[in-house]
């Protein structure tokens, strides 16, 4: 018996299913094809469930974009999938494939599938970060997500680092830090994350400016999160990670330097183990 795991993201969805010990043993990827509207998107979803879905499957576990309240399953409007405005998701897949579905914040899903599986093992207060198209929060506390009063807690991509700048998000607010450092942010630069990583090996000017200018913002908003939460560990995934050390190695010096925690310097901030596999994992998580 196993369940499934969905990870909807703004480019691809992936799917799987996923055993008690966490080994996907069954997995397709698609494209959410998200600027071609909800019809589109959602069709995609049910696509990746159809293809993956078999008799030893007992429940369905999602992690989609947030904001979403996943005490009623309803995705209610993140800025990377267009016309998804309070979509009952849970509800709507689990009529569609007859099985218990649950929907959860893909950060707080991954966060929970290192806490549980991967690199945060054996910590009790985590903070998990996805940089990705976007960036994502997921908070754990004592091996629990924290979900705040309507479910829409640890929307920390949404964190505005300069209130006054004229780069807009996605959400409508200036200078948040999903504008300004993610994936679509490099992408505007002019590179991919893995482009600046081999330019980096190089020696290239260019990307060397790149990657000290992102790594300021993540830094200083990292240092804030340390303030508020005081995290044991934070973990971090998703394709821009994949920088490698030359990320990790200036966010581990700047972020104690922008929080008044005086035990920053040591609390650890290190790469996701569970790597292509963590949102399928994490979204198996919330049902296994």
């Amino acid at each position: 018996m196993s369940v499934l795991g969905v990870d909807i993201g703004g480019t691809k969805i992936a799917a799987g299913a996923v055993t008690d010990e966490a080994c996907v043993v069954h997995g397709v990827t698609v494209p959410t094809r998200a600027a071609e509207g909800y019809d589109v998107s959602i069709g995609q979803v049910y696509r990746a469930i159809g293809e993956c879905l078999s008799a030893g499957v007992r429940a369905i576990g999602i992690c989609a974009p947030g904001p979403l309240n996943p005490k009623t399953g309803v995705v209610l409007n993140p800025p990377n999938l267009p016309g998804w405005c309070n979509v009952p998701l849970a509800d709507l897949v689990c009529e569609r494939f007859g099985l218990p579905t649950r929907v959860e914040n893909d950060a707080n899903a991954a966060g929970l599938a290192e806490v549980r599986f991967g690199a945060a093992r054996g910590f009790d207060s985590v903070l998990y970060v996805t940089l990705s198209t976007g960036i994502g929060a997921g908070i754990i506390l004592d091996g629990k997500i924290y979900h705040g009063k309507n479910g829409a807690a640890a929307e920390g991509g949404h964190v505005t680092i300069d209130w006054r700048s004229d780069t807009i998000c996605n959400c409508g607010t200036p200078g948040c830090i999903e504008a300004l450092a993610s994936g679509s942010a490099i992408a505007k630069r002019g590179r991919t994350p893995e482009q600046i990583a081999d330019g980096v090996a190089r020696g290239d000017g260019e990307s060397l400016r790149i990657l000290d200018e992102i790594a300021t913002m993540l830094g200083a908003w990292m240092g804030s999160m340390i303030s508020l939460l005081d995290p044991d560990i934070i973990v971090v995934g998703g394709g821009v990670s994949r920088i490698g050390e030359p990320l990790f190695s200036r966010l581990r010096r700047i972020a104690p330097s922008r929080t008044i925690n005086q035990f920053a310097a040591v609390t650890p901030i290190v790469p996701a183990k569970l790597a292509e596999n963590v949102g399928i994992i994490g979204a198996a998580s919330v049902v296994l």
